[in-house]
C-alpha cells in the first residue's frame, strides 16, 4: 500500500477504532455483569487513595487471583489504549500534560457516572490507576511515533 493511501485512509481506520474502543470500555465498565455491574440499590464508593490496592494485595488469595488482576492491572490497561490512541486522534492533544489530565478527566467522568446511576463503586483508587493507564499508553505513544508518522 503506497504511503499517500495509508495517509488517506489511516486516520479514519485510527479514529474507528478508538471509536470501538470507547463502546467496548462503556460496556465492560456499566453493562458487563461478569465484573460486577449492574444496578445494587446502594451507592459504593472509596475516597481514600491506595486503600482498596492494599485490600486487594493482602487478601488477593481470599479475592483469588482473576480478581486480583482483573481490580490491580486492568483499570491500567483498559486505559493504556486511550493514552495512546488519544494523541493520534487529535492532533492538540500530543502532549504528556494534555493525556494525562484528559485520562484522569475521563476516568473522573466514568466514576462519576458509576456513582451517579449506582452501577460499579466511585473509586479514587480507579482514578489513579486509569491515569496511570493513559500515562503509560501515552508513553507507548511515544516509542512509537515515527512508525506511526502515516497516522499522524
Amino acid at each position: 500500500m503506497k504511503a499517500k493511501t495509508v495517509k488517506k485512509w489511516g486516520k479514519p481506520v485510527v479514529v474507528g477504532i478508538f471509536v470501538v474502543y470507547l463502546a467496548v470500555l462503556a460496556y465492560f465498565l456499566f453493562f458487563s455483569e461478569r465484573y460486577g455491574r449492574g444496578e445494587t440499590g446502594e451507592y459504593h464508593y472509596n475516597l481514600i487513595p491506595l486503600q482498596e490496592i492494599k485490600r486487594f494485595i493482602k487478601y488477593r488469595d481470599v479475592i483469588g487471583w482473576e480478581g486480583f488482576i482483573v481490580n490491580i492491572f486492568g483499570n491500567v490497561l483498559a486505559f493504556a489504549p486511550f493514552g495512546f490512541l488519544l494523541p493520534i486522534v487529535s492532533k492538540q492533544n500530543r502532549t504528556f500534560f494534555c493525556v494525562v489530565l484528559y485520562s484522569f478527566e475521563f476516568s473522573l467522568f466514568i466514576e462519576l457516572i458509576q456513582l451517579s446511576f449506582q452501577v460499579g463503586t466511585f473509586d479514587v483508587d480507579d482514578l489513579l490507576m486509569n491515569t496511570m493507564g493513559g500515562m503509560l499508553g501515552y508513553l507507548f505513544f511515544l516509542t512509537q511515533k515515527k512508525r506511526l508518522k502515516y497516522f499522524l
